[in-house]
């Protein structure tokens, strides 16, 4: 079913489709539709530790004009949330940003956010579809999932109330609703891209591991996945100790978290996470977990072992992923000689069999390792680059694989010492740039070269969308797939150029073997 209103100066104004649940009615923007809050699944307090319910349905038309709720996130970090967002544990909802219903299905986008697992919503402005889904005359959906102690605290080991990898679970369930629903949006269930940056890559390298997800999504993006930040049972359960004891709950009565006020919950969070990436740096205080159901195995040794789903794949990082980390003192990343070598060290604690000289071998390749410039480049490997090679060699191996390095920066942000910086290629792939406020990208000029590098990358990733591969579909560097021999990576900047093997002496020091954290 569709319906419109139309209004005789500015054209149609409102699409009403039916979803399962009831029908939702969308609003212009631009020249496609958008339909903003729509439920995809409940997890307020009844559900609160557990996997969420069906959505609610509903008589009549539901108007999705505003965005819904953020999940309750972290106070301790900051991201750029529109003012006047409600937070509520009832947070599972989407956007759509779609062209009207065509007698073709066209591709589908689904964008998860980041935020370390802890923050980020759907709706930042920074992620408004409308010219991605204009531009590629494909269909665009943005997704809140639960965060933090709601989505990334595993409980589970204090009993039959608690569930693990929530927050996952609800992306699996959107992506499900996604199947179920896009095409009543003109979307083609058959061809969905899942794209994210950060721990939304995370997330998404982990899906590609998870067997309840296959199928559900057909290409993936990874734009700077944290892939190495998924933990074990046993570090998880002394995780989840430690919270009960900063929420003054007693294990025997941990049935109380169910009662306690969300605020209480975040604050125990917000001193959870301080504490571990203060005394453990390098790690988050809650991530993904090895549960042996939706995460059967570590993401990248499931990889390596060739047990990834076999689709085409986007995977990339930032070339001064650190630097931002080091500009707003975020302890999420170690960014001095300090930091790096007690991480270096709770990593030889958490792996007693591997041997000195392995670590020794890795620091020996960052000569200024005691600077800061080559302290955020150690961390930058360990937390994003070397993931991301991990991940590519094996995949590449019978999957379709492409590698980036995003290296494009603005006079400003050079100047800042901030270059190519973590998440500074959002608005790049969005087309929404000045999204902050006062954003300081341009005050030094390069809106010209920017605009041009947003239009390459859209171009790329809006093609592959649509038809697996990457091309930028005009006089552009040609983008040779990723193999173990060329290991060809695009390198995006002013001009995109394509070189073999740029990280050869960065592979060759860490080696193939994963070093992280379990």
């Amino acid at each position: 079913m569709q319906t419109d209103e139309t209004s005789a100066v500015t054209g149609p104004r409102t699409l009403t489709v039916r979803v399962a649940d009831g029908a939702v009615r969308g609003h212009a923007a631009g020249s496609v539709f958008a339909w903003m809050g729509v439920p995809y699944a409940t997890a307020g307090r009844d559900r609160r530790f557990r996997r969420a319910a069906p959505a609610r349905a509903w008589d009549g038309e539901r108007d999705c004009r505003d965005r819904g709720p953020i999940a309750p996130q972290a106070k301790a970090m900051q991201v750029p949330i529109d003012p006047g967002l409600a937070q509520d544990e009832d947070c599972l909802s989407l956007n759509v940003w779609a062209p009207r219903p065509a007698e073709e299905p066209r591709p589908v986008m689904v964008w998860i956010h980041g935020g370390a697992y802890c923050v980020g919503a759907s709706s930042q402005t920074v992620y408004d579809g409308r010219r991605l889904a204009e531009t590629g005359d494909l269909i665009v959906v943005t997704v809140n999932y639960r965060l933090g102690v709601f989505g990334f605290l595993d409980l589970s080991s204090f009993g039959e109330g608690f569930e693990p990898n929530l927050g996952l679970w609800d992306l699996v369930t959107a992506l499900e609703w996604v199947r179920d629903n896009i095409s009543a949006f003109g979307g083609d269930p058959g061809n969905v891209t899942v794209f994210g940056e950060s721990s939304g890559a995370g997330a998404i390298t982990t899906l590609m591991t998870a067997p309840r997800a296959e199928g559900l999504f057909h290409r993936a993006i990874a734009q700077s996945a944290p892939a190495t930040s998924v933990y074990g049972a046993v570090r998880a359960a002394a995780v989840a100790s430690r919270f009960l004891e900063l929420a003054g709950v007693a294990p025997s009565e941990a049935d109380r978290l169910h009662e306690l006020p969300v605020e209480n919950l975040l604050r125990a969070g917000d001193e959870l996470l301080d504490e571990i990436v203060t005394t453990v740096p390098g790690t988050l205080a809650m991530a993904p977990v090895v549960d042996g159901d939706l995460v059967p195995r570590y993401p990248v040794a499931a990889f390596q072992k060739g047990v990834a789903h076999r689709i085409p794949l986007i995977i990339g990082t930032n070339r001064d992923e650190a630097s931002i980390f080091r500009l707003t003192r975020s302890p999420i990343l170690p960014v001095t000689a300090d930091t790096v070598t007690q991480m270096f060290a709770a990593i030889a604690d958490d792996h007693p069999d591997m041997p000195p000289s392995r670590i020794a071998e890795v620091i020996a390749a960052y000569p200024d390792y005691t600077k800061p410039t080559g302290a955020m480049a150690i961390s930058r490997d360990a937390a994003f680059r070397m993931p991301c090679l991990w991940i590519a060699d094996a995949h590449c191996r019978h999957s379709p694989t492409w590698v980036y390095r995003f290296d494009h920066a603005t006079p400003m942000l050079r100047a800042a010492r901030v270059g190519a910086g973590h998440a500074t290629e959002l608005p790049y792939v969005f087309g929404n740039f000045g999204t902050l406020n006062m954003d300081p990208t341009f005050w030094l000029g390069g809106r010209r070269s920017a605009v041009q590098v947003s239009g390459r990358v859209q171009r790329r990733w809006l093609a592959f969308a649509a038809y697996g591969v990457p091309a930028a579909l005009d006089a552009s560097k040609h983008w040779a797939p990723y193999t173990e021999e060329s290991r060809s990576t695009l390198l995006i900047d002013k001009t995109d150029t394509l070189v073999p093997d740029p990280d050869a002496a960065l592979r060759a020091a860490w080696g193939n073997e994963v070093m992280g954290f379990s």
